[in-house]
């Protein structure tokens, strides 16, 4: 049996793409103009290819990271699709939000989930995103020969990372803080 599916790896395709366009404009290589700003939902192919760069590794790994812990651990799990999810991220970045909030996907796991491993699972996605946030400003700050571009691009890495883990921290549910701190409470009590 394979890790991921073929559908799997579908919907990792289409998070990717909704991913590039929702960041588009936020993650650019160019100067803005007063035209970008007046016209926010502009199709720009390279900025799209930028965004799923940076965003598409952030949200994907935080994901896969959930299902190789889960299968570690003995379970299944399966990388899912939140239509509502997109589809909210797609309509905020087309209103102009300056406040986009969503959740592309989630990871659907069964089998004997007992709830340290459903905090240790759970804990697993806003690690990574803990070790790629500390990882890009630890690059950043002893400049390992970095060019202009890569500080930037590392830089944005940081940034997204740096909120993904603090967002899916929050213990508030659907959350992944409140899947942790309630299997650790199960666990201890």
């Amino acid at each position: 049996m394979a890790l991921i599916s073929l559908i799997e790896i579908w919907r990792l395709i289409i998070v990717s793409l909704v991913l590039g366009y929702i960041f588009s404009g936020l993650f650019t290589t160019r100067v803005k103009t007063v035209y970008d700003y007046l016209n926010p939902r502009k199709f720009r192919l390279n900025d799209i290819l930028l965004s799923i760069g940076i965003a598409a590794p952030a949200v994907i790994l935080h994901e896969l990271a959930h299902k190789f812990v889960a299968l570690a651990f003995g379970l299944n799990a399966e990388f899912f699709l939140s239509y509502f999810g997109l589809a909210l991220g797609v309509i905020l970045k087309l209103v102009g939000s300056p406040l986009i909030i969503f959740a592309p996907g989630y990871v659907g796991i069964s089998g004997n989930v007992t709830p340290t491993i459903s905090a240790v699972t759970a804990f697993a996605g806003p690690a990574l995103n803990l070790i790629l946030w500390l990882g890009s400003d630890y690059l950043i700050k002893n400049k390992h020969n970095l060019k202009r571009k890569q500080t930037n691009i590392l830089g944005l890495t940081s940034m997204i990372n740096k909120w993904l883990f603090i967002f899916n921290m929050i213990p508030i549910p659907p959350l992944d803080g409140s899947k942790v701190f309630y299997g650790l409470f199960q666990a201890i009590f």
